[in-house]
Formats: C-alpha cells, sequence, structure tokens
C-alpha cells in the first residue's frame, strides 16, 4: 500500500503571516482522509502544526501514521524546525498515535465549569497588586514561563521566539487597570503579612461555541518560602470567585506537563482536560 497526499485545495495565508494548506490522504490513489498543514512564524523560525487529521475509510491500518509521516516532510520542506499537535482530552486513539510518531507531550488545556461561588479560605485574604510591583512581577512570570518552556523540551532559542523575543509586548499596558483583567495577591487575613501568592486572570480570553465567554488563567504563583501550605488552592478559589462576579461561569489554564503538583491541584478542584499539545523537533 502506498500513502501520499494530494492538495485539496490551494495554499493560503495566514493571520500571522504563515502559509496553511489542506491535504487529502490517498491509499493507492484512493482518498481515505484527510489533514491540514500549518508553518507559522516564531521570531526568526518557523514553527510546523499539523490538524484536522481525519481517517474516514480503513482505520486500523496504519494510515493515520504514514499522513502524519507525510505531513511532517511538507512541513520540514517549508522549512519548519519544530511541530505541534493538539489532541483533544479524550481522543485516546489520536494520543497512540502521536506516541507512535514520536511526539512528547508537553502541556495540558484544562477548563472548569464554574458554579456556586466557593467560600474563601480562612485565614487568608485577597489584596489589588502595588502597581509598583506589577513590572518586576511580570519579568519574573515570563522569565518562569521561559524556564518551563524549555523543561517542556524547547530550546532557549525557541522559548524565547515563543514568549515575543527580548521585547515582548506588554500584555497589560493599562497595568493594574487594564479592563478585563484580574490581578490579586494573597496574604494574611490582616493584610499585612505577604504577599503569599498572585494571580492573573484573563476574564474573556475568548468565546466558547455556545457563546459564553471563557475566562482564562494568565499565571498563579506561590512564593517559594509559603509553598505546601495550600495557597495555590487559595488563589485558584480567589480566581473562580472573580470570574463569577464578573459573570463569567467557564474558566480555563494551560498546564505543563511536567508540573505534577499543578496538574493534581486543577484535578482536585474538578478541572478537566480539554486537550493536550504535544511537539517534536524536526
Amino acid at each position: 500500500m502506498t500513502t501520499t497526499l494530494r492538495p485539496e485545495g490551494p495554499e493560503t495565508p495566514t493571520a500571522a503571516g504563515g502559509r496553511t494548506r489542506r491535504w487529502l490522504i490517498l491509499a493507492n490513489g484512493h482518498p481515505v482522509g484527510a489533514l491540514r498543514t500549518t508553518a507559522e512564524p516564531q521570531g526568526s523560525q518557523l514553527w510546523g502544526k499539523i490538524s484536522e487529521l481525519e481517517i474516514t475509510e480503513g482505520r486500523g491500518r496504519g494510515r493515520g501514521t504514514f499522513g502524519g509521516l507525510a505531513a511532517e516532510e511538507v512541513l520540514r520542506s517549508w522549512g519548519c524546525v519544530r511541530v505541534d499537535v493538539a489532541v483533544p482530552g479524550g481522543a485516546e486513539t489520536a494520543r497512540g498515535l502521536a506516541a507512535t510518531l514520536g511526539y512528547a507531550e508537553r502541556s495540558l488545556a484544562m477548563s472548569k465549569h464554574l458554579g456556586a461561588a466557593p467560600a474563601p479560605p480562612a485565614g487568608v485574604s485577597a489584596r489589588p497588586f502595588d502597581p509598583a510591583d506589577l513590572d518586576d512581577w511580570l519579568a519574573r512570570s515570563a522569565a518562569s514561563f521561559r524556564r518551563s518552556l524549555v523543561e517542556s523540551g524547547l530550546t532557549e532559542e525557541q522559548a524565547r521566539a515563543r514568549t515575543g523575543g527580548d521585547d515582548p509586548p506588554n500584555p497589560v499596558p493599562q497595568g493594574v487597570e487594564t479592563p478585563g483583567v484580574v490581578l490579586r495577591r494573597l496574604y494574611d487575613a490582616d493584610g499585612t503579612e505577604g504577599p503569599y501568592g498572585s494571580i492573573w486572570v484573563q476574564l474573556r480570553l475568548r468565546d466558547l461555541p455556545d457563546g459564553e465567554p471563557l475566562a482564562w488563567v494568565m499565571g498563579v504563583e506561590v512564593t517559594p518560602a509559603h509553598r505546601g501550605r495550600g495557597h495555590g488552592r487559595a488563589l485558584m478559589l480567589l480566581a473562580e470567585r472573580e470570574c463569577l462576579a464578573a459573570g463569567v461561569r467557564h474558566l480555563g489554564l494551560n498546564v505543563f506537563t511536567h508540573n505534577a503538583t499543578a496538574v493534581r491541584l486543577y484535578e482536585s478542584l474538578g478541572y478537566e482536560v480539554t486537550e493536550r499539545l504535544y511537539g517534536k523537533r524536526l
């Protein structure tokens, strides 16, 4: 059996200045599925993505594997240095295919439908950020994110490109007063000891298919001296209360797979995996 790709339509540009094309997967010249390849610029590099992979005929015969390998060759010819694949949370067959092709799981997207507002934990209180501290905190958060990207399998150069290089755009252009952004710090009950940790929530990252807004935890941090005392849970409950106060009932987050402690915390709070990101170098 010969498995090949044939363009299903013309190549088109992406909004970010990349390129994308959908392909038919052929077995001995007969269409048995389809997929899409996309290349996007990341700094001076091009990163590839394989998406919309589906086998419509003859599943279990390795056609997905051959299609994925052929897609990687397309991305190599486009100059991509790595490729990522996003797998829906419950798609066990797709997870197996990613493993077969040598992809490593890098991160999880998790989300939760919020019900009643959780009671605030005893002994702690939330306070707004001091504007004078915000820039330093954002710089530390960006540096921590870059380290986590490297730990997840990216090179230093790729991690810098992923985070905007040496001069990334300001994610909160109006500081602590940026509309749609929640920035809070956790202190003791009197607000005199701390901060124990910080949280940053975007109240409307995007709209879900039903039109409901999806909020996103952009950053959560417990200071090293106060870890292991339940402050991470308190910060997440604070995020949920802030979302509900703003009329938002869906909260999501991204967590790196290697951060097993954080994954267990989110699972214990009722967050479910909606997507798994796999990647490898080309």
